[in-house]
């Protein structure tokens, strides 16, 4: 493998799945990794807001542990192992930990924003109720401070809602369940740090890339794929979605030209090899080509004269018995090579 290109200031990598529907009522997993250049922040609507460019994807239908080992083409190409910083932004998925653990490890891990704030949401609802004002009002102020403030604050919230939430053991074991969740990952929520700094706090770059690069080729209306169709078509959506054809197309080109031309040379190869020892053609023979046996043709033909009923034949003309001698168009056509001159009979 050649080095590795330099790696741009400040990258961002985040990985995700999205399920596509198979032949035979069967649904399957496609994950992509998307891979961009953070920019620098920008205001909007009095809030530093920061945006990734020069996004590229690498999408295949696998397991996890293949798809990490596979996506190391597209790390290795986007110079993520030189970059100066990375930021791994996900949703908070095991396997996409272990993605970020193989490709950068050194990368500043965050939980995607909108993710935790799903938590929020679920605990107000199980406290407040589903749809109520007060769970509206509770999160968004909860949502608010996890944005602007340090996590303790908000993991301080949501014990105390736990401990007087009046919803009985259902609503308190999910307030429990989200606040054990965002406890586990105080690291990855330090969203006031992160923007401080610079970092991206979304995931909505491989979100995107599951609706541009998967859905929308694979995901339509009345489509379901065969498991082995699926990823030659992803390649060419990764090329095509990350702005690469004109760069990528000529070199699939000479894989097809070379892999057509070493199908042609095997096919060649096999002509040519040998009968290995008990080949013959009987080995090819199909039952249908099978010849009837002697009786059964003999069965089926119309009697003919017996041998014993003609005169030998001589090495040039027929005997002077032979059913020839007694037709006239056999005597006008008949011409002796010695004589030139039809046999008298």
């Amino acid at each position: 493998m050649p080095p590795a290109p330099p790696g741009p200031d400040l990258q961002q990598v985040s990985v995700d799945g999205a399920m596509i529907p198979l032949v035979h009522k069967e649904w399957a997993e496609v994950r992509t990794v998307a891979i961009g250049v953070v920019e620098k922040p920008v205001m909007e609507k009095g809030e530093p807001v920061v945006h990734t460019g020069q996004v590229s994807y690498f999408s295949r239908l696998c397991d996890a542990q293949t798809f990490t080992h596979l996506a190391l083409v597209e790390t290795h190409r986007r110079g993520t192992e030189t970059a100066k910083k990375v930021c791994g932004v996900v949703d908070g998925a095991e396997w996409e930990q272990s993605f970020l653990d193989m490709h950068c490890p050194d990368a500043v891990r965050i939980l995607d924003f909108s993710h935790a704030a799903g938590y929020l949401a679920g605990a107000a609802q199980a406290a407040y109720g589903e749809g109520t004002h007060a769970a509206q009002a509770w999160y968004e102020s909860e949502r608010h401070r996890l944005r602007h403030e340090t996590p303790d604050v908000v993991l301080d919230d949501l014990q105390r809602l736990r401990d007087e939430s009046g919803g009985g053991e259902s609503a308190r074991a999910t307030i429990n369940g989200s606040l054990a969740y965002l406890q586990k990952r105080a690291e990855q929520i330090r969203y006031a740090e992160f923007v401080a700094a610079g970092y991206p706090i979304g995931s909505g770059m491989v979100e995107s890339g599951n609706k541009l690069v998967v859905e929308a080729r694979l995901k339509g209306a009345g489509m379901h794929w065969a498991r082995d169709n699926v990823n030659p078509m992803l390649a060419l959506r990764n090329v095509a979605c990350s702005d690469r054809w004109e760069e990528a197309w000529p070199q699939i080109c000479q894989q097809i030209r070379l892999s057509t031309q070493e199908k042609s040379r095997e096919r060649g190869r096999r002509r040519k090899e040998p009968l290995t020892e008990g080949d013959d053609h009987r080995s090819l023979a199909t039952p249908s080509a099978v010849p009837p046996p002697l009786e059964a043709a003999t069965t089926r033909q119309p009697a003919q004269p017996s041998a014993a009923s003609f005169s030998a034949p001589s090495a040039r003309r027929p005997a002077a018995n032979h059913p020839w001698r007694h037709s006239p168009i056999g005597r006008a056509r008949y011409r002796s090579p010695a004589h030139g001159s039809p046999p008298k009979t």
